[in-house]
């Protein structure tokens, strides 16, 4: 029996919930030789009827389909497919299991036992560096789960490589051996934030950030930063980075009022998109207008640039990681499916979600046929739905382009990154040529991190490799937020250069969105809020 035929028996055994008590939110799979797990966050969150007062073990149902995080779960799947089809590793098939996280620490947990413990006959195992599976592991979104599933697997040695989270505290190899990024750590996105102030003398801006391990360190970089650079905080606030935060709302709106008040005209959000998200919508029942200043976080959701009345707000720049090009990629989107011999329950979610019946929808259409579309509002999950809905008889059978245009897939480029990382480290360690792969078949996860981290490979013209700290070192697109219609539309503006430290603006592409731009502070400003 071929050894990729035994894993897949072993996945589906998996699926199937045989040979494991523990819950699982592992919804993709492809059998292969060697086999790469990933923490996705295709789901926003964990809801549980008394999440905040838990008194023993219970299940947690994951809510809010995110089509970005999809999206990029998808992009990791295309290219494990693309290096399958190429021959890079010839005679060497690679396969995947995807988990999902909802971005939740504790659920990361659990699902990376999952991953790690999935050729073991029991649910526990006591020493995972043996010959585990999965012999590396993509993910996770967020700093808050990626630090704690490094914890874990910096115990083993089991290679981790993130592609979106850049908390520096991650830069520490003493206590994440095994975490690797393919994106800068957010020392130099700080660092940038505070050229870009210093280049338009924004010396008085407001900070909000979140309560998580991202959102703290973030804050503390800045403020070092700022302080060396004499760009002053107005003002700070914390917004609870948890979703379902009972104090959540009131918090937005205290600290909209904060925003209000202050004499600031620039401020900084670090903070998830969801958050901004409600913090923006608060900002325009207001009627307030601002600067504001985006981290990677949210520099390039396409949902928050196409809320509604987004182009009352003021100007928006941004810093984003370093975007290119994934071949084939959007005939992908447009043509869903598992493939041969893979399951993937995140497709059948969403082609339901897109193209499936609903009561909701059915409620909906009734009342435009005696009503405007005016009084009758669209829900998140009707805005999903294709005209086409209620009207196939299976909606796992149908595609369109809904996903190439509600997601920027520039911003897959990370995925993409991490995977061929991985491949050309499979390559060195297998001993491939074109031909075969000489190398030894039963890959230890440790040996495999050895190799990551001397890859030095060209992709699209670039070159790319892991620094000292374990973190790519391509710097940042400055983007700009320019008014299309009632939305925005980004636009690179600049780039920040992490080995020269300078931030490259090209001005004259501003179409400013306030009148001659943002009205700089005076001292006066400053006395007056510090009360001096």
């Amino acid at each position: 029996m071929f050894p990729w035929v035994r894993c897949y028996i072993l996945i589906a055994t998996i699926f199937l919930g045989l040979g494991s008590s523990c819950e699982s939110t592992c919804g993709a799979s492809s059998p292969g030789d060697i086999i790469i797990g990933m923490l996705c966050a295709c789901h926003a969150k964990v809801e549980s009827e008394n999440l905040h007062s838990l008194i023993q073990p219970g299940r947690f149902n994951c809510t809010e389909f995110d089509l970005r995080s999809f999206v990029q779960t998808l992009a990791v799947i295309h290219t494990i497919d693309t290096i399958n089809d190429s021959g890079f590793l010839p005679g060497i098939r690679l396969g995947y299991i995807i988990c999902d996280t909802c971005v939740d620490a504790s659920k990361a947990i659990q699902n990376t036992l999952h991953l790690l413990a999935i050729n073991s006959s029991t649910t526990t195992q006591c020493d995972f560096t043996e010959s585990p599976v999965v012999k590396a592991i993509i993910g996770a979104r967020t700093s808050e789960v990626s630090i704690a599933v490094a914890r874990l697997l910096g115990i083993y040695m089991v290679p981790q490589i993130s592609t979106t989270s850049s908390a520096a505290i991650l830069d520490d190899k003493f206590r994440f051996p095994s975490f690797l990024r393919t994106i800068p750590s957010d020392e130099h996105q700080t660092r940038a934030l505070v050229k870009l102030m210093a280049h338009f003398d924004w010396n008085w801006v407001g900070v909000v950030s979140g309560d998580d391990t991202y959102g703290r360190d973030a804050l503390q970089s800045f403020l070092i930063e700022a302080d060396n650079a004499h760009v002053c905080a107005a003002f700070q606030e914390v917004l609870p980075h948890y979703l379902g935060h009972s104090d959540r709302v009131q918090r937005i709106r205290e600290v909209a009022d904060r925003i209000q008040s202050s004499s600031a005209q620039v401020v900084l959000l670090i903070l998830r998109s969801a958050l901004v998200e409600q913090l923006f919508k608060e900002m325009i029942r207001k009627g307030i207008s601002k600067t504001w200043i985006a981290t990677d976080s949210w520099s390039m959701s396409r949902t928050l640039a196409s809320v509604k009345g987004i182009n009352a707000i003021g100007d928006i720049f941004g810093f984003s990681f370093i975007k290119g090009l994934n071949p084939g990629f959007n005939n992908f989107l447009t043509n869903l499916a598992p493939g041969p011999g893979g399951v993937n329950s995140f497709i059948e979610e969403y082609k339901n979600a897109r193209f499936g019946c609903s009561p909701e929808l059915i409620k909906h259409k009734e009342c435009l046929k005696s009503k405007s579309a005016a009084h009758c509002p669209l829900s998140y999950s009707l805005m999903l739905k294709s005209e086409l809905a209620c009207t196939l008889p299976d909606p796992q059978n149908a595609n369109d382009d809904f996903l190439t245009d509600a997601v920027d897939l520039s911003l897959t480029y990370s995925e993409t990154l991490a995977v061929w990382s991985v491949a050309h480290a499979l390559r060195s360690l297998l001993k491939c040529n074109q031909f075969n792969c000489s190398g030894e078949g039963n890959i230890l996860p440790w040996k495999l991190l050895q190799e990551l981290k001397k890859i030095n490979f060209t992709l699209d013209n670039k070159q790319f490799f892991f620094d000292d700290s374990g973190s790519f070192a391509d710097g940042y697109d400055l983007v700009y937020w320019a008014k299309r219609g009632d939305r925005r539309h980004f636009e690179d503006i600049g780039r920040y250069n992490l080995m020269e430290s300078v931030v490259e603006i090209r001005s004259a592409s501003i179409n400013w969105a306030t009148p001659n731009g943002t009205t700089f502070p005076t001292a006066w400003y400053v006395q007056m809020e510090h009360g001096l």
